[in-house]
Order: structure tokens, then C-alpha cells, then sequence
């Protein structure tokens, strides 16, 4: 499903119990300096991550100072995030600059104790090339550093390196709870282009061999996947990125199932595997 980009008054853009990712949670925050939000999701956990902009962030007593500190869009520096038990009451004060935050969420009852990621404890992927058009960067903020530490949900920010191109190839799916070959883990992307008149393409193919669907995505598109095959892909001249949420529903390591008729491109893309290794 795709969800245009509008002003959403700092509520939910995927709410709990979604119709589509009901093991998903999205909001987009934007404060002014000093301006403060509160949020309490019951049932899921959360991630506080500013997308431009630096916060002050406290947790039921626990503090970060100074979070963020990107400047003009996702390329202008590095992300940090603040993790929020399932439950707990979490109030994001802005402090400086031009202030978007990214509240991701995964459904889990278990409460968990807080903690921030800096930018030094980042996971950082970077794999393809420009020959394969799949060249690009993933930096885990909740990723394999924090396993012990989170319940379902996993948090990433993708980035195509270089101007056009793939990602999400060769096609995979993760719709349904089969282990080993697969596990069930509901997906929200929310997408930006740089310069940000860019656009790309999501692809959903339900069934291998079959026809699908083509969703135009444009800067501050939010994309919801339950299931089926879904890459996508940028318009040359122009670099995309997109923050991404994954939560699990019977645990929180990725298993992806890759579409049959391409799963071969696996081995022709270089570092993949290692990426593939990342999503635990």
C-alpha cells in the first residue's frame, strides 16, 4: 500500500493494529526548538529517530541529550535513535534546527529497558556495485549490535549509492512464519530522493511468474508491505533513501525468502550475503 505524503499533524502515519502491517508502527514528529511531544504506544516498542534536527529525549527517568544533529536532509550526517520499551511514556523535546523526527514501532509486550545509539555504534552495510545498478548503503540503528536488547523490531536507513539504480534485488519476500526459509515480519518504508523532485518505483509481485503492482513513489511516500516480492527503484540522476521498519512476529532475526526465478542473482551481486547476515 502506498501513502501519499501529507501533513499528519505529528499523528500516526501507521497506527497500531494497522489493516495492512499490523506489526508495524510509523509516526512523523516535526517540533520547533523548544517545542516538546509525548507519546505512549501500549503493546509496541518503539525507536526514536530524528531525521534532521537535534532532541533532547527522556524515557520513564532515562535521558539522552542532544540526539541527532543532521542538518538539511538524511544525506547530512549521521542517524541516532533512542529505544522505548512497549508501553513506556517517551517526550522528545526539540532543541536546534529544522526538526523531523521518525518514530518507528514493532508490536511486543515485553518491556525492555531504554537505551541510545550514537553514531559510533551504528551497523554499517555497504554492498553491490554500479555494474549490477544494486549499489548501496545500510546503516543498522537497531540492527545486529542490539539483538539482546529489543524485543521484534529492527530499524535501518537504505541508501542507493550513486545516482539511479536498485535495491531490494534480487526480489525477496517475507510474509509468512516457515522456518528456516522464511519468517513473517511486517515492513513500512518511508522514502526520500535527493535533489528531492526525484522518484522511483516500488514493485509488489504477490506470486512468482504473475503480473504485480507498481507504486510511484515520491519524496515522503510511506510504503506498507505484508506481503509479496517488493524491490524498487530510483530514476537515474537522482539518489534515494529510505527508513525502514521491520517487526517480527514470532522473532526478531529477518529470514528473507528470495523469488525463485531471481534468487540465481544472489551470487552476482557482491557483499550481499553479508547484508543478508546483518538483519538479525
Amino acid at each position: 500500500m502506498h501513502i501519499a505524503p501529507y501533513d499528519n499533524q505529528n499523528k500516526p502515519i501507521v497506527d497500531v493494529d494497522d489493516t495492512t502491517v499490523p506489526l508495524n508502527y510509523f509516526n512523523i514528529v516535526k517540533l520547533e526548538p523548544g517545542q516538546a511531544f509525548s507519546y505512549q504506544v501500549p503493546g509496541y516498542e518503539t525507536c526514536i529517530v530524528p531525521a534532521t534536527g537535534t532532541v533532547d529525549v527522556e524515557v520513564e527517568g532515562f535521558k539522552a541529550e542532544a540526539l541527532g544533529g543532521r542538518g538539511v536532509d538524511v544525506w547530512d550526517g549521521e542517524p541516532e535513535g533512542v529505544y522505548v520499551p512497549s508501553g513506556a511514556k517517551a517526550t522528545i523535546i526539540g532543541t536546534s534546527g529544522t526538526i523531523e523526527v521518525f518514530v518507528a514501532g514493532a508490536k511486543f509486550d515485553e518491556t525492555l529497558d531504554p537505551f541510545a545509539v550514537r553514531k559510533d555504534e551504528l551497523d554499517l552495510v555497504q554492498y553491490g556495485s554500479d555494474d549490477t545498478k544494486t549499489h548501496r548503503k545500510i546503516k543498522h540503528i537497531l540492527g545486529q549490535k542490539q539483538h539482546g536488547k529489543v524485543g521484534r523490531l529492527l530499524v535501518s536507513e537504505l541508501f542507493t549509492v550513486g545516482a539511479g539504480g536498485w535495491s531490494g534485488f534480487p526480489s525477496h519476500k517475507h510474509d509468512t512464519d516457515r522456518l528456516p526459509d522464511e519468517t513473517r515480519h511486517d515492513e513500512t518504508y518511508n522514502f526520500r530522493f535527493r535533489p528531492n523532485h526525484g522518484s522511483g518505483v516500488q514493485m509488489l509481485q504477490r506470486e512468482d511468474g504473475k503480473p504485480g503492482d507498481a507504486y510511484h513513489i515520491v519524496d515522503g511516500s510511506t510504503i506498507c508491505l505484508d506481503r509479496g516480492y517488493h524491490p524498487c527503484a530510483v530514476l537515474p540522476g537522482y539518489e534515494m533513501y529510505y527508513f525502514t521498519i521491520l517487526g517480527g512476529l514470532s522473532q526478531r532475526s529477518l529470514v528473507q525468502y528470495f523469488q525463485p526465478s531471481h534468487a540465481y542473482q544472489i551470487e552476482t551481486i557482491p557483499g550481499i550475503k553479508d547484508m543478508i547476515a546483518k538483519f538479525k
